[in-house]
């Protein structure tokens, strides 16, 4: 019996282990409550939302999108905090750890704000926990793992690109989430795959260790598979 309860320990302790090595507090802060755009948030959204769609995002982008089930392959990531803040330009900036979401954006929004909000959430939460090379992979590229998250969990916006569309593989944000779409076609798995070996660098190359084929190649045949021509 004593075995018995010692076993029970031990499985209890590491669960706790493992809680705490992944577990993130989620916070949301309003800091324009004053304002049209952060009385609408106030209204519409809220604080108790966005703390919970928070962590359900952060678990979607961990298991679905980078597929990281072991906590050692995730970014640490202690206390993640959105604000709501009054300022033109960007919809939402992310910067370290935390989300800043612009009340003038929320404010002229006229459809669903609610949803529109989870949609851009889905985005900026993408770039709290992926790996970018240290800062060498392409912008464009960085952009558009966030924009596949969006697409996978079916919060693609209005005017969404279409597949096929673009100039160039790394032109960003929803034109590069569809090309990930594409290379994931061919290979299972392959943005989390490519988002793991971008841990610490980045090499274009990293397209053809994964697929067998040079990124230009890749996109020349996604552009054909669609009817465009390069």
């Amino acid at each position: 019996m004593a075995l018995y309860y010692f076993f029970l320990y031990t499985l209890f302790s590491l669960s706790l282990s493992f809680c705490g090595t992944s577990a993130v507090n989620y916070q949301a802060i309003n800091d324009a409550s004053n304002t049209p755009g952060g009385i609408r948030f106030t209204n519409k959204i809220g604080i108790p939302y966005t703390k919970q769609i928070m962590r359900t995002i952060n678990n979607f982008v961990w298991t679905t999108i980078l597929q990281q089930s072991d906590p050692a392959d995730q970014k640490h990531v202690s206390t993640m905090i959105v604000y709501i803040q009054q300022y033109k330009g960007a919809e939402a900036i992310a910067w370290g750890d935390n989300i800043n979401v612009s009340s003038v954006y929320l404010e002229g929004y006229q459809g669903d704000v609610k949803w529109e909000f989870t949609s851009l959430l889905h985005h900026e939460i993408t770039h709290v926990f992926q790996w970018d090379g240290e800062g060498q992979a392409p912008v464009g590229l960085v952009e558009g793992v966030a924009d596949y998250t969006k697409l996978k969990a079916n919060y693609a916006q209005v005017g969404f690109a279409e597949p096929g569309s673009g100039d160039r593989w790394d032109q960003g944000y929803d034109f590069t989430a569809r090309f990930l779409e594409y290379c994931d076609g061919i290979v299972p798995g392959f943005v989390a795959k490519l988002n793991k070996m971008m841990r610490f660098s980045f090499d274009v190359k990293y397209f053809e260790d994964l697929t067998g084929k040079p990124v230009d190649q890749l996109w020349q045949e996604y552009k054909a598979q669609y009817g465009h021509v390069v």
